[in-house]
């Protein structure tokens, strides 16, 4: 049996752009993508504590420690700059793997990068 458990956590990181003519998507910081084990391309849930607006979509890679949290498409209307998000992904696991799995969570600070 797989089940899915917690992969990756950026917890609490601001929406620095939203990008609404764009083709779709989250642009991330390598820098937070690296640290959070988080590839380009991987499904990452969204998840907006301001508004309590959720969406599942994919990361792509941004430039390196700029901080840029940047939700692209038509998810650029699920936030605006500065609100606060939680972005997650998830892997499925044997059941016996995931008993011993450790997520990765990452805690950037007020300007999306690591400390």
């Amino acid at each position: 049996m797989r089940i899915e458990v917690l992969k990756s956590k950026i917890h609490r990181a601001k929406i620095t752009q939203a990008e609404l003519h764009y083709v779709g998507s989250i642009t991330i910081d390598e820098a937070l993508l690296e640290a959070a084990n988080i590839i380009e391309g991987e499904k990452v849930q969204v998840v907006n504590i301001n508004n309590g607006e959720r969406l599942e979509t994919y990361a792509i890679r941004g430039e390196r420690n700029t901080g840029t949290i940047c939700l692209n498409g038509p998810a650029a209307r699920k936030a605006q700059v500065g609100d606060v998000v939680i972005i997650i992904s998830y892997a499925s696991l044997e059941f016996e793997e995931a008993k011993n799995f450790k997520p990765r969570i990452i805690f950037p600070n007020s300007d999306n990068l690591l400390s």
